[in-house]
């Protein structure tokens, strides 16, 4: 288990703030995600969860154990995977995969049932480089890294950050997999639709967590009315919402405009004010939100 109270961290010398009194509980066996932008302090919080940075103030347990004075214990139970890529670049896999169990007192042997999932995709690759591995190669090889002396509880930084589609869904199958044998798993992403994933989510920005719910209960406390609408001239389409003044918020979500609306608004009443202003294949419906939407409106 997991427990952070009131936890404080800031750089030069307290000008920036990373963490603003952040409180949140972990349970065994979950999956907890961090959602939130760049400089939101998910790096801050998660290297403090590792041991590897001071807090200013506030009380962080990892299974019990203090990050500050029981930083060794710590570090036998967790598997950390950083941001960055951060194994051996010179080292194969299979020597930086054989390092990290020597780290532990074990063997690759001893606890292959572990990362047998993983490492079979990589296995065939054993003698190459870690730096000459693709993206969603070297995640699945830090993170084969990270479990291969049978952690308690796995810290992932952003691990998907710049892997694509098809490897990000695998790597997020596994996660499910570790769960199932019991692991507790700490995860930040940038990515909204990978909260889905997980069993609940904190929403973070500027240090501190705005949000703290299961995926559907974050959107069941959504209250805006939401509408997707669509158009040619997208640009210009969007600085027209913005203008109207029953619009309450637009944002562009791919090919689409999300937009909350005041309640008396019609979707009729809409599509024939942007008709008067020449959008003419304009197509406006009520939607659901996602986290994403209830991330945005709890921002602005």
């Amino acid at each position: 288990m997991i427990e952070v109270k009131d936890l404080h961290k800031s750089y030069t010398k307290g000008k920036v703030n990373a963490l603003n009194g952040v409180t949140f509980s972990v349970k065994d066996g979950e999956i907890f995600g961090v959602i939130g932008p760049d400089g939101a302090g998910k790096s801050s919080l998660f290297r403090i969860l590792a041991s590897l940075l001071l807090p200013d103030s506030g009380i962080a347990l990892m299974n019990g154990h203090d990050v500050i004075k029981d930083y060794r214990e710590i570090r036998q139970i967790i598997g950390y995977m950083p941001g960055r890529f951060s194994l051996y670049q010179d080292l194969s896999v299979e020597e930086n995969l054989t390092f990290f169990a020597t780290l532990f007192n074990t063997t690759i042997e001893e606890n292959y049932h572990l990362i047998k999932d993983i490492y079979q995709q990589i296995e065939p690759f054993k003698n190459r480089r870690a730096g000459a591995l693709s993206g969603g190669m070297k995640q699945k090889l830090a993170l084969s890294c990270a479990l291969i002396h049978k952690p308690e509880i796995l810290i992932l930084d952003e691990p998907t950050t710049g892997v694509d589609p098809v490897s990000r869904k695998e790597f997020w199958d596994m996660l499910k997999r570790l769960k199932e044998q019991g692991i507790t798993i700490l995860v930040s992403t940038a990515y909204m639709d990978e909260a889905g994933r997980c069993d609940r989510i904190a929403l973070m920005r500027e240090g501190e967590f705005i949000a703290n719910n299961t995926p559907q209960g974050i959107i069941d406390d959504y209250a805006e009315t939401l509408w997707s609408v669509e158009g040619t001239g997208m640009s210009a389409l969007l600085s027209e919402l913005r203008s109207h003044s029953k619009i309450k918020s637009s944002f562009a979500f791919g090919d689409k405009i999300h937009v909350t609306v005041e309640g008396g608004l019609k979707t009729g009443e809409l599509k024939e004010y942007l008709t008067k202003k020449e959008f003419s294949d304009v197509r406006i419906d009520p939607i659901q939100p996602t986290v994403e939407d209830c991330f945005m409106a709890l921002t602005i």
